[in-house]
């Protein structure tokens, strides 16, 4: 008997067409989806992360840095280092998305992802004194490091000051994803990242 996501959503008709992706978005699920930071000892070890602990892992954390989502800085820290808080908000997620789209929402989130994975960015060249930028293309790791933090930043930031609760806000940034959206934010800055980058070739 194979495992299943939660008990409940089995991966084996889950389909990645992303050929870049395909290799480092890890169905497999596990009987505890904690790797409790094993995979840091090794350069690129985490790309053997199951991709559902991957974006757990994107859900604790404090805030975007220096930058600001959607207009808003996100300081909130309830969910930063909690795994198993991030756990039970992942979990009602994919029910809430199961629910509304009647769909694997672990091919939801799969295509959430692909969809949300810029192809293309920048990088600050400089030469004799001036800085410039120029088109470069993404590495596949990179591609999903920032898809998963974009959904996950998207998430928070819509549920700031709002009646719905973090997981209804996550299950929604994943459906607009995977349509390919532009409401979602994930979707949105994978074009502006894409868009400047055609500009600098």
């Amino acid at each position: 008997m194979s495992l299943k996501y939660f008990g409940e959503w089995s991966v084996d008709d889950v389909e990645i067409e992303d050929r870049g992706l395909r290799r480092y978005i890890r169905l497999e699920p596990k009987f505890a989806p904690h790797a409790a930071g094993r995979q840091n000892d090794k350069r690129f070890e985490k790309e053997n992360v199951p991709i559902i602990e991957r974006l757990m892992n994107k859900l604790m954390r404090s805030g975007p840095g220096k930058g600001k989502v959607g207009g808003k800085s996100i300081r909130g820290s309830k969910s930063c280092g909690n795994k198993e808080k991030a756990y039970k908000i992942v979990r009602e997620a994919l029910r809430i998305i199961n629910e509304r789209t009647d769909e694997n929402p672990i091919q939801v989130l799969v295509d959430a992802i692909q969809n949300s994975a810029p192809r293309e960015e920048t990088t600050k060249i400089s030469y004799g004194g001036i800085t410039y930028h120029e088109a470069v293309d993404s590495a596949p790791l990179r591609r999903l490091d920032i898809a998963l933090r974009n959904l996950a930043d998207g998430a928070y930031s819509s549920s700031f000051k709002n009646k719905k609760s973090i997981e209804e806000c996550l299950a929604e940034e994943l459906i607009l994803a995977s349509r390919g959206e532009t409401k979602s934010y994930g979707v949105e800055q994978k074009g502006g990242i894409e868009r400047i980058a055609k500009g600098a070739r």
